[in-house]
């Protein structure tokens, strides 16, 4: 059965009386606070109360304090077994939480239930709702601008052994014959003893992490020709070639051997794809030649370009990451534009410029963009070196349609006519003989009657854009991507967002999802904090009315026998609603 308590609905008596005055605002400025007042209901426990029943069954622990377990662990990096110490004991998570009782039913979680928990909201997606229904919250509240935004990718390693090629080969072979001994033993017993003895004893296992340097090539060259043995054997045994652990077997036959006839023979290193297999505990993670086998978050925030922008003004800012997105290492940066914009758009977060480095700032990226009413700033990758003194493109006199209007010497082409994919330029041969630029012309030609000038709408686009990097308009833009390494730094440090301790996709995701979250959390904390130390003595004297108001209306009218039909608390001004220290409470007759 569902369990929710109704966290919206105030108490006639307050909870935490015992902890003091001191103890309190402690707690009401830390981000238990925050996560109690602006968090907290914005959780979606729907996504799980689906798993559960509404009329039969045990009653569940209560949505509200699972999902916030959850939350809570990625956010400080916790073993299960932390994680359910923090909730049974730690005051911090309780206020954050609300949770009021004592007893082990509010308080206890075992940790086979965090498991079951975490696994089904990896499953239903409640990671991206979460992070979409707080994030949406704490823009509004905080005033957030989105206007300029920044995106860039960090690696992300998964709880797997980082395997060699020769380790792969073992490790898939060894897991598809233990499971065909379990499901099919006959199968099993009619293999070559020699095979299956190899892959399954340990001892046998053990020689693989003892070959020499000089030998990995033939024991690399060996494994293939078993691999490609056990594969033949049972190319036509549905019942075994519908086996997962079967199918890993093909797939690195196909990604890492070559087979012709009855040769079998190990690609090159460079040969094989950077999305193939690289460890059967976890099919979905890739490869990046540039930082090695795992997962890639593709995360985007807003900032603002303001300089020598003084450090109170700064701590009251939030910058909020808006997006965030899990794929394998093999994934390319330059994919991630498009998604991402859409998917801000898709939630009202959308900005006019996104700053990004030169992977994601290829012309197909930037015209997609344009057309979704988005600036992307990011350099032309390749340096589009010319000869000393060479002219480019963008030295030329361009219309609207991107044809050309006038060469630097200020002539106009004869015609433009349209070839393959491209345009051609004719301009008068006499007159381009006595140009002075003439040696220096991109625009070539036989003979002396016309001279061509060839190029394409994408070639005069990535040249203009070539010429405005080097403007310091363009720098002064750009200088602000930098910032979004502080915000990989602070994922990393404060939530140990590089190495976690999942494998597998749904589960890397869910946990990837959740820390940025949590880092949105901690940044509104300190702005929060820093928006209210900038107003102290206004806001203790607005909230001493405030608790005068509340007395006399509440009470006045009991003491004389009434009570109020419908009372609506003073809500406070705008400015503190900000600071995130509004809030309303209802009572009714």
């Amino acid at each position: 059965m569902i369990r929710i308590k109704d966290h919206k609905t105030g108490y006639i008596f307050d909870p935490w009386w015992y902890l003091g005055p001191k103890r309190r605002r402690l707690l009401e400025q830390s981000w238990a606070g925050l996560f109690r007042r602006l968090v907290l209901e914005e959780l979606p426990v729907s996504v799980l109360a689906a798993r559960y029943r509404a009329d039969f069954g045990r009653p569940s622990k209560e949505l509200y304090t699972l999902v916030g377990a959850v939350l809570l662990q990625q956010a400080f990096d916790l073993s299960d077994a932390a994680t359910v110490e923090e909730l049974a004991f730690n005051e911090q998570w309780h206020y954050a939480l609300d949770i009021t009782a004592e007893d082990d039913e509010s308080k206890y979680l075992c940790a086979k239930t965090l498991w079951t928990v975490r696994s089904r909201c990896a499953e239903d997606g409640l990671d991206a709702a979460a992070f979409a229904a707080v994030t949406a919250k704490l823009a509004g509240i905080f005033g957030v601008a989105v206007r300029a935004q920044r995106l860039d990718s960090v690696h992300v390693r998964s709880n797997m052994r980082r395997l060699s090629r020769l380790a792969l080969f073992v490790a898939v072979m060894r897991q598809f014959l233990v499971n065909l001994r379990r499901h099919h033993p006959a199968r099993f017993a009619g293999l070559p003893a020699g095979l299956t003895d190899r892959y399954t004893k340990k001892t046998e296992l053990s020689a693989f992490g003892l070959v020499k340097p000089s030998e990995a090539a033939g024991k690399l060259a060996e494994a293939a020709r078993d691999l490609a043995q056990l594969v033949s054997a049972f190319a036509d045994a549905p019942a075994v070639n519908s086996m997962t652990s079967f199918k890993k077997l093909g797939r690195v036959l196909a990604e890492q051997c070559a087979v012709e006839a009855d040769a079998v023979a190990v690609k090159p290193a460079a040969a094989v794809p950077a999305a193939s297999l690289q460890n059967p505990s976890d099919p979905e993670a890739g490869y990046s030649a540039h930082k090695g086998q795992g997962y890639q978050a593709q995360v985007m925030e807003t900032y603002a370009a303001v300089a020598n922008e003084k450090e109170k003004e700064k701590e009251q800012r939030l910058n909020l990451i808006t997006y965030v997105e899990v794929e394998s290492a093999a994934a390319a940066d330059a994919k991630a534009v498009v998604p991402a914009l859409a998917a801000v758009a898709e939630r009202g977060l959308s900005p006019a410029e996104v700053v990004a480095d030169s992977q994601y700032g290829g012309d197909d990226n930037c015209e997609a963009a344009r057309a979704m009413g988005v600036e992307v700033v990011a350099p032309v990758m390749g340096g589009g070196r010319l000869a000393e003194g060479g002219l480019r493109l963008s030295d030329f006199e361009w219309s609207d349609e991107l044809t050309v209007a006038r060469c630097p010497g200020g002539h106009a082409p004869l015609e433009i006519k349209p070839q393959a994919r491209r345009l051609s330029a004719a301009f008068d041969g006499r007159a381009c003989e006595v140009c002075p630029l003439s040696a220096r012309c991109p625009a070539r030609g036989q003979g002396g009657r016309r001279r061509y000038l060839r190029y394409n709408g994408a070639e005069v686009r990535i040249s203009q854009r070539r010429a405005a990097q080097e403007t310091p308009g363009f720098k002064e833009r750009y200088r602000w991507r930098a910032g979004v390494e502080a915000t990989m730094s602070q994922l990393d440090r404060r939530t140990g967002l590089k190495r976690l301790r999942v494998r597998g996709h749904p589960a890397v995701r869910f946990a990837v999802t959740m820390k940025v979250l949590a880092v949105n959390i901690f940044r509104a904390t300190r702005a929060r904090s820093a928006r209210q130390a900038a107003g102290t003595w206004i806001e203790s004297a607005v909230y001493f009315v405030l608790g005068l108001h509340f007395h006399f209306k509440t009470f006045g009218p009991r003491l004389r026998g009434t009570r109020p039909k419908n009372f609506q608390f003073f809500a406070p001004p705008a400015r503190l609603r900000q600071n995130g220290a509004g809030c309303q409470l209802r009572t009714a007759a």
